[in-house]
């Protein structure tokens, strides 16, 4: 069974930086695309990063081009995202997500969701 837990949310100042990381079990990853995305409060779910578990393709939402870096430890089985220049329009609970094929950014496309992690950022 695949597990994907989140964590690394917080409370930041605008301008800040927080680490979110996705620790993935339950099966071998090798062909999977992983990625985040984020909701806010009555907003629907958004895209936000992607990395291929080879780490050859990632693409980013271009509302966090430039700031946010999306990374993963094969190791350690685990997907990073470093947000960096944190907006108050950033807060939303991020999820990280994985996908058996190439990426799609729809979340309808997702395979697996992990619980969420609540990322705060105050003016």
């Amino acid at each position: 069974q695949v597990q994907l837990v989140e964590s690394g949310g917080g409370l930041v100042q605008a301008g800040g930086s927080l680490r979110l990381s996705c620790a993935a079990s339950g099966r071998t990853f090798s062909s999977y695309s992983m990625g985040w995305f984020r909701q806010a409060p009555g907003k629907e779910r958004e895209f936000v990063a992607t990395i291929t578990w080879s780490g050859t393709n990632i693409y980013y939402a271009n509302s966090v081009k430039g700031r946010f870096t999306i990374s993963r430890d094969t190791a350690k089985n685990t997907v990073y995202l470093q947000m960096n220049s944190l907006k108050p329009e950033d807060t939303a609970v991020y999820y990280c997500a994985a996908r058996r094929s190439s990426w799609l950014s729809s979340p309808r496309a997702m395979d697996y969701w992990g619980q969420g992690t609540q990322v705060t950022v105050s003016s």
